[in-house]
């Protein structure tokens, strides 16, 4: 057997597994020239003193206090034609402790399977297909979210879209032009009620034949307008 000598110190070391120094013999040398020098995303991949990441707020009606969920990615090949960012780990932070020990587990599972490398984007569809039993709620702006743990399958989802892991749906030509007109259809109705919608006058009050008012109101049998006073019955 001949003998190997290693002219620097050993800090680190892993055995490799038959398989894999099969894998390694089968692959052509050309292939293994062109790719020795990409750090792909892996289990392995140790952890760097210092990683980027971003911090979402999730406020939601069924709980007192927010959570803050902060994800950290790692850069790939950092200064060459290869770089590229990879989530590395999720921290979810709360003063509510009522929830702790799941907290705790889903950071982990989401960290572990990050490490794991590969796609990692099916976590995304996974989490937001969780439902409450107890019901959803909505959020400013009108979209319903079916469980908390749902709302942070899109935190994920917006991260992973910001990092290019992800490509953000838009619609096409055709569809912004027929959500353009619809919403200049539906605004150019709003723009007709709105002298009603900002009246005084009580809700389902009818339009005065005499001073042009939304103030008619049924009283004492008799229709009164409650802006000039002006009644059917004298």
């Amino acid at each position: 057997m001949a003998k190997i000598k290693i002219d620097k110190k050993i800090t680190k070391y892993r055995v490799l597994k038959p398989e894999i120094k099969d894998a390694a013999a089968a692959a052509p040398k050309e292939a293994l020239k062109t790719q020795d020098n990409v750090i792909w995303m892996h289990e392995k991949l140790e952890r760097p003193e210092v990683l980027i990441g971003s911090t979402y707020k999730i406020k939601t009606p069924v709980s007192d206090h927010a959570m803050y969920v902060t994800i950290n990615d790692i850069v790939l090949n950092e200064g060459t034609p290869h770089e590229q960012r990879r989530p590395f780990e999720v921290f979810i932070n709360s003063k509510n402790l009522d929830h702790f020990q799941w907290i705790v587990a889903l950071t982990r599972v989401i960290s572990a399977v990050f490490r794991k490398g590969g796609d990692t984007t099916f976590l995304v569809d996974e989490l937001k297909a969780v439902f409450d039993p107890k019901g959803g709620y909505w959020q400013p702006g009108g979209k319903f979210m079916p469980s908390t743990i749902a709302e942070l399958g899109y935190v994920i989802e917006r991260h992973l879209q910001s990092i290019g892991l992800l490509k953000k749906p838009e619609l096409d030509v055709h569809q912004l032009k027929m959500v353009q007109e619809k919403r200049a259809e539906f605004e150019a109705r709003a723009k007709q009620t709105d002298a009603f919608s900002k009246s005084h006058f009580p809700e389902g009050a009818q339009l005065c034949a005499k001073c042009s008012t939304a103030a008619v109101v049924m009283m004492d049998g008799c229709h009164t307008c409650l802006n000039c006073g002006d009644s059917k019955c004298g």
